[in-house]
């Protein structure tokens, strides 16, 4: 019997208690026939070296994910790196102190700038502008790199030139993409992506390409600005304050003062020149009681009483529609369609100026009992007098934080500043806040 397959040949021949096997490695003598088995198996196996491995279908090895990388372990780096690793990439940070920098999101790598700056291609680089600096001393392991800017200034037209410009200059050998800078930590921790529109600027097509397309694995839509001259308006939106709502702003102010003016020329003015009439209290509200059919009142009309119960009514009204405000813009829907400086505006600066609002509602509702022996009954203040410990505490403490010498210290620690340690090496801070 002959047989021949592949590159070799087999030949096998019967002969009482002999059998013979030939092949181009050689010729191998069997003395029984039962070795025949054994003779097959051989030939099986050298058939299977020459074959090529393949994964059955359905369990072929699935591809790597994309290795990241984020230069900033502040508040802006953490979140997005937690919204990489939710869309399916691998990230690794790069940290001045990667054994001290405070916790990553889970699944994370940290290692020094230079380590991950040469471990993957993309870059984001989410540390503020006058910290820069360290990029220099890794400018070689950031050639042919793509680097995209995220920075913002604290107000326009702080620096002669954008941000974006000024990291190209110091780092020309790579490519620097300006975007993704309109997201803030809070719309990334908290999923706030799907449909909301990034810009991006540079002057090199293809990094611009992959920061578009990751951009879009997170959700979110991408318009092109062009060139990396753009990076100047791009660095201006997030302080841009209600920009749609300027024009409207404006009539309403406009309109409410025109009233204002007129009802106070027509009544009170006129009142005071032609009658001799002190109804100053109108100027907030119209009284709640107006004394109808009960002219003998006039004569026993307190005035000081009227404007405190007139601001009462009115300081309610106006807290109750800020704290509307706010409740509003707290809706994920709402607060992710503003920029972070306008979310801040609302939950920050308006934030205290309805709990301030509110509280002096509270003082002019007993502003002439505090002192009265018979408002603490068995020596236990009001009711209304203990609603007013924990806002006055915090209105106190904003104040205090407020003040010039601690917000500037505020400031900087926002901005990357560390308290340098006794016998430490000076050097810049990375780990920053956006």
């Amino acid at each position: 019997m002959d047989t021949q397959r592949g590159r070799g040949s087999a030949q096998v021949r019967f002969q009482g208690q002999y059998t013979q096997q030939t092949t181009q490695q050689g010729t191998l003598t069997i003395q029984t026939r039962s070795e025949i088995t054994s003779v097959v198996s051989s030939l099986l196996e050298m058939m299977k070296t020459e074959s090529v491995s393949l994964h059955p279908l359905g369990t072929a090895a699935a591809p790597e994910p994309e290795l990241l990388c984020i230069l900033g372990t502040g508040d802006l780096g953490r979140s997005l790196g937690l919204r990489l690793l939710q869309s399916g990439y691998r990230v690794v940070y790069g940290s001045r102190r990667p054994h001290s920098c405070g916790p990553l999101p889970q699944g994370a790598q940290v290692t020094s700038h230079a380590a991950a700056a040469q471990s993957a291609s993309l870059i984001f680089i989410c540390v503020h502008r006058e910290h820069y600096g360290f990029l220099e001393t890794i400018a070689h392991h950031l050639e042919g790199k793509v680097l995209v800017d995220l920075s913002n200034n604290l107000k326009k037209e702080m620096y002669p030139e954008a941000n974006a410009a000024y990291l190209q200059r110091l780092v020309p050998g790579a490519a620097v993409v300006k975007g993704l800078n309109t997201l803030s930590a809070w719309a990334l921790q908290n999923g706030l992506l799907a449909g909301k529109q990034v810009y991006l600027c540079g002057n090199s097509e293809e990094a611009k390409w992959a920061v578009a397309e990751m951009s879009t694995k997170l959700g979110l839509s991408v318009l092109d600005k062009g060139s990396l001259s753009a990076a100047r308006e791009l660095e201006d939106f997030p302080l841009e304050l209600f920009p749609e709502w300027r024009l409207p702003l404006r009539v309403a102010v406009g309109l409410a003062a025109f009233f204002f003016f007129y009802l106070l020329i027509r009544d009170v003015i006129y009142a005071y020149v032609e009658e001799g009439k002190d109804i100053s209290f109108r100027i907030t509200v119209s009284l709640g009681n107006k004394m109808k059919n009960n002219k003998s009142a006039l004569s026993s009309f307190d005035n000081t009483k009227a404007w405190g119960q007139d601001s009462f009514y009115a300081l309610g009204i106006l807290g109750f529609f800020l704290y509307v405000l706010l409740g509003l813009t707290s809706l994920p829907s709402v607060g992710g369609s503003l920029s972070w400086r306008e979310f801040n505006f609302i939950q920050s600066k308006l934030g205290h100026l309805t709990l301030f609002i509110c509280t002096t509602h509270g003082y002019i509702y007993g502003w002439n009992k505090f002192l009265q022996p018979s408002t603490y009954k068995w020596y236990t203040p009001p009711g209304y007098l203990l609603c007013l410990i924990v806002p006055s505490v915090v209105l106190v403490l904003k104040a205090l934080v407020l003040l010039p010498c601690v917000d500037r210290t505020l400031t900087r620690i926002r901005q990357g500043w560390e308290r340098t340690q006794p016998n430490e090496e000076i050097e810049k801070v990375t780990n920053c806040d956006l």
